[in-house]
């Protein structure tokens, strides 16, 4: 399509050694997927999970189980980032953190058997995500890398996203059903498979640091994007759409799963929660690449604003259905509505910086994205226990109606009619 339709043509794929920027695709959505399936495998366990490791029963436990890995996130994700773009290298970056994730695993399972408490967990929680979130990140930041179009690269992180989700939350349940331990040792193989696939792919970073240290290059980065979000109040818009739909996820995350589980809903078992959770992830997966390629041609617009209205109105439907079949059937349309805009949102980010910032941008995205999901930890373990789960489903599900209303007019202003933002968008 000609620039005179008003969208600027994504450059198409290239060959390289290992394959070209679609080889490179498929293999870094593997290592997003894997990575995935990695953290999601425990959450349908968490309840037994924590009481495995030393923790009393109840969601508090849970709560700070989950937010000792995201705050290690929110610490380390720029972190990742900005010392990408100084190195001009991410691979050796990725290999790294998914093997280190793997090693917290490893030390996570053998805490029962040394006799450590809760807090013990605790703490390798927090050196495991501080890892994770390197693998995760930079991933992501590769994809951003390649030809092909933004919103297809991030539709393909989205999808990885998605079904590493899916997966992870179902093979994740009937793993703890068979013991509560069960999905952290999978979750060290799945962590360590990433790392050796991550070897193979050719690093494209879009910057090398030919002076200067890496630490004052890395800083200069995270300036420059921080610089741009004051200056250029557009890429605050992606990032507070971030941190809200990230909030909504990391909700369901924890709360969703004591949800369907608590006898006094519907008295599911693991299992049961975590293919619930499922029905929720799979069209958030399936969806992810056409909504991302639907993005680029029609704009951001719709896709962020829609979506993100839907969403709201769908998570509330979820906490006050009277019956399990209407929850699993709401559950399936969050996920088309996450679909529709996560994409569209990463991509937005991608519109508004230059090449050469994109890791710390993304770090940056991430951050507010942790944040958010430590948020819904907290707003959503606090929630229910003080008032009950209809409560905390209106206040969430409220945040993301409020959150889109709030800023529909800036993602107009920053995404006009169709198309990417400005020269960038051209680049893949």
């Amino acid at each position: 399509m000609s620039e005179a339709d008003g969208l600027v043509a994504p450059a198409a794929d290239t060959d390289g050694p290992s394959g070209g920027d679609a080889g490179d695709r498929r293999r870094l959505g593997a290592v997003v997927l894997a990575v995935l399936i990695s953290q999601v495998l425990l959450y349908p366990g968490v309840p037994a999970l924590v009481v495995a490791l030393g923790a009393p029963a109840g969601i508090d436990a849970g709560m700070w189980f989950l937010v000792a890995e995201f705050g290690a996130f929110v610490t380390f994700a720029v972190v990742w980032g900005a010392l990408s773009d100084a190195l001009g290298r991410r691979t050796p970056l990725i290999v790294v953190g998914a093997l280190g994730g793997a090693a917290s695993y490893v030390a996570l399972a053998s805490l029962p058997g040394l006799g450590l408490g809760f807090e013990a967990a605790l703490l390798v929680r927090a050196v495991g995500g501080a890892l994770t979130i390197g693998a995760f990140s930079l991933s992501i930041t590769l994809l951003m890398d390649l030809r092909g179009g933004n919103g297809r690269n991030m539709g393909t992180a989205g999808l990885a996203i998605g079904l590493g989700a899916a997966v992870g939350s179902v093979v994740g349940g009937s793993l703890a059903d068979l013991g509560a331990l069960y999905p952290v040792y999978a979750g060290a193989v799945v962590l360590a498979a990433a790392g050796l696939l991550a070897a193979t792919v050719d690093d494209r970073a879009g910057t090398t640091s030919t002076s200067g240290s890496a630490t004052e290059s890395a800083d200069a980065g995270f300036r420059d994007v921080l610089a741009r979000a004051r200056t250029t109040p557009g890429l605050l818009v992606p990032l507070a759409f971030g941190f809200v739909d990230r909030l909504t996820a990391g909700f369901f995350a924890l709360v969703g799963v004591y949800y369907f589980q608590d006898p006094a809903t519907f008295g599911l078992s693991a299992a049961g929660a975590g293919a619930t959770l499922a029905l929720f992830f799979v069209p958030f997966a399936l969806l992810q690449s056409p909504f991302g390629a639907l993005s680029d041609r029609i704009g951001r617009f719709l896709p962020v604003v829609a979506g993100s209205l839907a969403y709201g109105v769908v998570t509330v439907g979820v906490g006050v259905a009277p019956v399990y079949p209407l929850a699993a059937g709401l559950m399936v349309c969050v996920g088309v509505c996450g679909a529709l805009m996560a994409p569209a949102t990463m991509a937005l980010v991608t519109d508004l910086v230059e090449p050469e910032v994109r890791g710390a941008a993304m770090g940056l995205f991430n951050v507010f994205g942790s944040l958010g999901f430590l948020t819904g930890f907290l707003i959503g373990g606090s929630a229910t226990e003080t008032f009950g789960y209809t409560p905390a489903f209106l206040a969430v599900g409220g945040l993301e109606l409020a959150i889109a209303l709030a800023l529909l007019p800036a993602v107009r202003s920053i995404s006009p009619g169709a198309g990417v933002v400005g020269r960038i968008g051209a680049e893949g």
